[in-house]
């Protein structure tokens, strides 16, 4: 066998495995997004399964805002995302520029070891015993317990991301921006910033799409409809007899339009924060 013919095997095998992997995430979207648009008898249809609506309708969209108060939902949502964000990006970004500029190399690295080790423990290990001390400081069923879980949840990779760019800021930087008459804020928001923003773009991402998708907390610390998250409002739409399939399909895709334009906007700040460091200049 030639080596052109090897090399053609090779790139059709290549091929292949890449469109296999694409239909299987796109498939499953597109599926979502087709089936909002059908009708409740076409959907429940299963003798004629149709791969494009017959009948185009709206009426799950509008069901989704009418009877299933989507817009309350989504307003608490961005509120408390919103706080959690805040808290997140100031909490990691102060860490990083003052301790990791104070301390030594030595427990640096321990501190660094220690964010590491929390990324090993599955998130859902520590439920149990936020809700029992949550319980006991009557933080069940209240904003600010979901935002204790999502700091508490992704702080470390928050830290970890910050870090790497953190590296790549000499301290002489500063130390010439406060020669030339910068103060610490000037400095931070002039120098350090403009250098850190993919890493920003990167924990807020993440961070949104932490706290958007997450569902077994919110349905453990938060009973009442109106305080849901919209996980835990989409799967009430799933009975124990009957599912709204209808509703269900819309409410995901309009769960999906945020994080999808999201990506679209800043993968390349994305990309370019989760690969810092990743090679020693």
């Amino acid at each position: 066998m030639s080596r052109k013919t090897k090399n053609a095997i090779g790139t059709t095998i290549r091929v292949l495995v890449l469109v296999f992997f694409f239909l299987l995430v796109v498939l499953p979207i597109y599926w979502i997004v087709i089936t909002s648009f059908k009708t409740s008898g076409e959907i429940l249809d299963l003798n004629n399964i149709t791969f494009f609506p017959k009948d185009f309708t709206l009426e799950n969209y509008t069901g989704l805002f009418e009877q299933f108060h989507y817009g309350v939902l989504l307003k608490e949502q961005l509120a408390r995302i919103g706080w959690h964000l805040r808290l997140l990006l100031r909490y990691s970004l102060c860490w990083e520029d003052t301790l990791w500029r104070v301390i030594n190399s030595e427990e640096n690295r321990r501190l660094f070891y220690f964010f590491l080790i929390t990324q090993m423990i599955p998130g859902i290990l520590v439920i149990i015993p936020l809700y029992i001390i949550f319980s006991k400081l009557g933080m069940i069923n209240t904003h600010i317990g979901l935002f204790i879980y999502y700091v508490t949840v992704n702080l470390p990779f928050c830290v970890i991301t910050m870090r790497s760019f953190f590296e790549r800021i000499p301290i002489t930087l500063e130390e010439a921006a406060k020669v030339d008459g910068c103060t610490k804020m000037q400095s931070l928001f002039k120098i350090v910033f403009p250098i850190m923003f993919p890493g920003i773009v990167s924990v807020f991402v993440f961070g949104f799409i932490g706290a958007w998708n997450e569902l077994i907390a919110g349905s453990i610390f938060i009973s009442t409809p109106e305080m849901w998250t919209i996980p835990v409002g989409l799967k009430t739409l799933i009975g124990k007899y009957n599912v709204e399939w209808g509703l269900l399909m819309a409410g995901g895709v309009m769960a999906l339009i945020p994080t999808a334009l999201m990506f679209a906007v800043m993968q390349k700040f994305i990309v370019e924060g989760m690969t810092a460091g990743a090679v020693k200049e």
